[in-house]
């Protein structure tokens, strides 16, 4: 779906003055509604959050900034004439809800709790929550519409993306970085082809009996058949816990182990017909997409202009490093770039705000940006690219966490 087919919706006359008007009280307390939200939600479908949702997320309150952002964000665009259109957003969602196998009947039961949740905490007129569920199902069906149209492209019925992977080789990538090559444990139908950038959601049954799901980069170059992937172990640390599936893949898969994956979704993809210079800018475990878009380059473009710019605590850190230097190597029109910084907030997972320093980088003022991270590099990135004269809309983003980032930075 293009953005041009994501309507500007208008709302209601009635509905958008009240919407206007009370947008600000919405919005100063959007964050204890989306929490008291999933609490309700999850308290009567305990299923959902047993194998659906990151648990993860949950318990750092990340879904919860996601969901308040998406619709402080979709809402005023319903409202302000001025607002862009949140197309790039609503894309990343729908991208992530057929990774999940989401479907349309789960928009009414998030409808349910969440104005639940609204009811008891702001204490709406009917009026008021009539505006509301038009603004809730105008995002809804937008999104709905987007994931119809994604599922269609895939040729699969709503939800029906999973299939049984088996791993067939496991590499050793750095400290806390391992690869899986991966094969359909179906002969008869192999692992689908994928576009550069994009991912695959791998399930696990946890000892608990939650089969919790999370998202991994192909780092091969899209061919069908065989998929590689890497994973980055997570340690817990003050400010979040261990990292559930990523560690229970680092102490459990080996050669033959058979998982759970869906097919391959994600919205940062390059152009593969367009000749624009490419700057693919990552950070930590980031590398993880940029390196599927550098194997498709390889062996598809070897003369597109890319500028390749990546942060980590060291070069021993840095997965996959020497494969994405003789990758660098093979591409003629190509330049590299490292920062390397032992001593990096380990709350940033390994890159603190202004570490990668864009200031001292040559940015091709045409080139199409693409950035893999943790929330406070995305946000300096952005300044920084912003601050050198690069559109918004030739910048584009792959997020370890849900959409926070679009909180102010």
């Amino acid at each position: 779906m293009t953005a041009s087919k994501l309507p500007k919706r208008k709302l209601k006359p009635e509905h958008e003055d009240i919407v206007k008007a009370t947008l600000p009280a919405v919005g100063a307390n959007i964050a204890d509604i989306a929490k008291l939200f999933y609490q309700k939600m999850f308290t009567a479908h305990p299923e959902l959050i047993a194998n659906t949702f990151n648990r993860g997320n949950q318990k750092q309150g990340a879904q919860q900034k996601a969901l308040a952002a998406s619709v402080a964000t979709y809402a005023t665009m319903l409202v302000d004439p001025e607002a862009p259109n949140p197309f790039e957003m609503m894309s990343r969602i729908a991208h992530k809800h057929c990774s999940l196998g989401i479907v349309e009947s789960q928009y009414k039961i998030v409808e349910k709790y969440l104005f639940e949740a609204i009811i008891e905490i702001i204490k709406p007129t009917a009026e008021i929550g009539a505006a509301w569920s038009e603004v809730y199902w105008n995002f809804a069906n937008d999104l709905i519409a987007m994931e119809k149209e994604l599922y269609s492209d895939a040729k699969v019925t709503p939800g029906d993306v999973f299939m049984k992977a088996k791993v067939v080789k496991r590499e050793e990538e750095s400290p806390t970085v391992v690869s899986f090559t991966l094969e359909s444990s179906d002969e008869k139908n192999p692992l689908p082809k994928f576009l550069p950038g994009q991912y695959t959601s791998l399930g696990v049954t946890l000892p608990d009996g939650a089969r919790q799901l999370r998202q991994y980069s192909m780092v091969s170059n899209g061919e069908a058949g065989r998929w590689r992937i890497a994973v980055k172990r997570v340690d817990p640390v003050e400010s979040a816990p261990a990292g559930e599936v990523s560690n229970w893949l680092h102490k459990n898969a080996q050669e033959g182990t058979e998982i759970e994956a869906t097919l391959p979704y994600g919205d940062l993809t390059i152009d593969l017909e367009s000749k624009a210079p490419l700057v693919l800018a990552s950070a930590g475990v980031g590398c993880t997409p940029m390196m599927g878009i550098l194997a498709y380059l390889v062996a598809n473009d070897k003369q597109r202009q890319v500028v390749i710019l990546h942060a980590d605590r060291s070069a021993d850190e840095h997965a996959m490093r020497d494969e994405m230097e003789e990758m660098a190597k093979d591409l003629p029109n190509s330049h590299m770039i490292s920062w390397y910084h032992k001593g990096v907030d380990e709350e940033t997972h390994h890159c603190k705000k202004g570490f990668m320093d864009l200031s001292k980088v040559d940015v091709p003022a045409d080139a199409e940006v693409y950035l893999c991270g943790p929330t406070r590099f995305l946000q300096s990135a952005r300044d920084a690219l912003a601050g050198k004269g690069i559109k918004e809309g030739h910048v584009h983003y792959e997020l370890f966490a849900p959409n926070d980032w679009l909180l102010p930075s």
